[in-house]
């Protein structure tokens, strides 16, 4: 089902305020070509100005509320989704953002037509026939001036439908004109037609050859104003969403990846706000996996993977290797129930985590009620042993308290191979080595001591002195599948 927004003020307005800027835009261009038609002066004139002015204002009467009429027509579907408050469909859409150009078309068929019917009229009731090709060039002109600050007028207030309609249906390309091209709007509506329109007034077919003071003077102050006009317009429909687009990407760098900006411009400027928000988007999401992939394999390993790829392969490391493992979690599964025990462990692992990450260690893998964990692999550490061993005594301590499940740690120090085990599309980081298995066989044993945690001889002898004191000798104990008896201290 189609969901239905509410429909907001700006949606009800921007129809009204498009026909009003239609309007004033017309009036500009009746002022144009009325200062262009001032410099017409015969001794016969008077009459012949008079029936070319009633004709003019006759038709611009007429034209505007027809070319209204047949504008909102045009965008009828756009005016159908706007009050409905419905989002367009791709073709209701595409209509939208045609609506600056289908405006300002339909204003310059408008003149175009005014300007053969004057120009007729005028050839009709002046002295000179030639009068008319001038009425005729500078109604023309007028509707230049009208049809370029149409769009412009149009264009900017629309931004708001523009932006809905890009926002159901973003185009691949440009539905508007260039930046390139509304610059040599603005240079033809502020340059091109006053230039164009001096050249009539000199080469007026009257033969008076120069242009009245009146109309010398007025014509470059419209042009100022018209010029104004058009490039404060140009300059907001550019400048704004590039001041927008500078602080998105300006709080991206800041290292902010839900920036958005809205669109609200369908030709290039859009297309670079909507790349600023795909880039952002996809920052967002590498972000997203990289914290995924640093929950999985662990901060270090996903950073390291990250800086220098990840291949197949490893490296020796001396390492010291912490187990845990849960006593009796076989009994305890039946008597809780298997949901029940998932959020046990999870309570359970959670402290891992935050005792071995205090002392700078990797949790390496969870396997099944165990986990295995490393320190000096793959970042080192000052005091890789000592901070094992600190781990282990925090991690029975918080278990103690929390009461919920009892514990085995083993501890024990060592050369490993340390690195990316698998295969090509399938591989994860690991360590593997004596010191790992030492530890496994090590936790075997904490199960049945009072302290809950066992560590191996070498990992005393290569910690701080200072670790020492909270470890009391335990026995020489022959591991499983070793022939030589190993040394074990035990927490005091």
């Amino acid at each position: 089902m189609r969901a239905v927004r509410r429909v907001a003020p700006a949606d009800r307005v921007v129809v009204p305020v498009i026909v009003l800027l239609v309007v004033v835009a017309n009036l500009v261009g009746a002022g144009v070509v009325t200062l262009l038609l001032l410099g017409v002066t015969t001794s016969d004139s008077t009459t012949a100005r008079l029936v070319t002015a009633v004709s003019g204002a006759g038709y611009l009467l007429l034209a505007v509320p027809v070319g209204t009429v047949w504008g909102l027509r045009r965008q009828r579907r756009t005016n159908a989704w706007l009050w409905s408050g419905r989002e367009p469909i791709p073709e209701e859409a595409l209509i939208a953002l045609r609506l600056p150009a289908d405006v300002a078309r339909i204003v310059a068929v408008v003149w175009a037509v005014g300007a053969v019917g004057i120009g007729v009229v005028a050839a009709s009731v002046y002295p000179q026939p030639l009068v008319g090709l001038r009425t005729g060039l500078s109604v023309v002109l007028g509707g230049v001036v009208t049809a370029g600050v149409t769009h412009l007028l149009v264009a900017r207030a629309g931004r708001h439908v523009t932006a809905r309609a890009l926002a159901a249906h973003p185009p691949e390309v440009p539905r508007t004109l260039s930046v390139r091209r509304r610059l040599l709007l603005t240079w033809g509506l502020t340059s091109g037609v006053p230039m164009v329109g001096l050249v009539l007034l000199v080469l007026d077919p009257t033969g008076t050859g120069t242009p009245g003071r009146f109309t010398a003077l007025f014509l470059p102050g419209v042009s100022l104003v018209v010029g104004l006009l058009a490039t404060l317009l140009v300059a907001r429909s550019v400048g704004t969403p590039l001041v927008v687009l500078r602080r998105a990407v300006q709080r991206v760098g800041e290292g902010e990846t839900d920036v958005r900006v809205q669109v609200d411009d369908a030709g290039e400027i859009g297309l670079l706000q909507t790349g600023v928000n795909s880039m952002a988007a996809g920052l967002a999401e590498r972000e997203r996996m990289r914290d995924l992939f640093g929950r999985h394999v662990g901060a270090d390993v996903a950073a390291r993977a990250l800086e220098n790829g990840v291949e197949l392969g490893g490296e020796t490391r001396t390492v010291a290797a912490l187990f845990v493992d849960v006593s009796g979690s076989t009994t305890l599964a039946e008597q809780v129930g298997p949901q029940e025990m998932v959020g046990l462990l999870n309570r359970f692992f959670a402290v891992v985590v935050d005792a071995v990450s205090a002392e700078g260690g990797l949790v390496n893998k969870f396997e099944g009620d165990a986990a295995l964990c490393v320190f000096g692999a793959p970042a080192a550490l000052l005091d890789a042993a000592g901070s094992a061993l600190r781990a282990a005594r925090a991690v029975c301590a918080a278990v103690a308290e929390a009461g919920e499940v009892d514990v085995g740690v083993g501890v024990a120090w060592g050369d490993v191979v340390a690195g990316q085990v698998g295969a090509a599309s399938r591989l994860e980081y690991t360590v593997i080595g004596d010191a790992v298995n030492t530890a496994a066989r090590l936790t075997e044993l904490a199960k049945d001591h009072p302290g809950r945690v066992v560590a191996s001889d070498a990992a005393l002898a290569a910690a701080d002195p200072a670790e020492r004191r909270w470890w009391s000798r335990g026995e020489d104990v022959v591991l499983r599948g070793r022939s030589e008896p190993t040394r074990t201290w035990v927490a005091a």
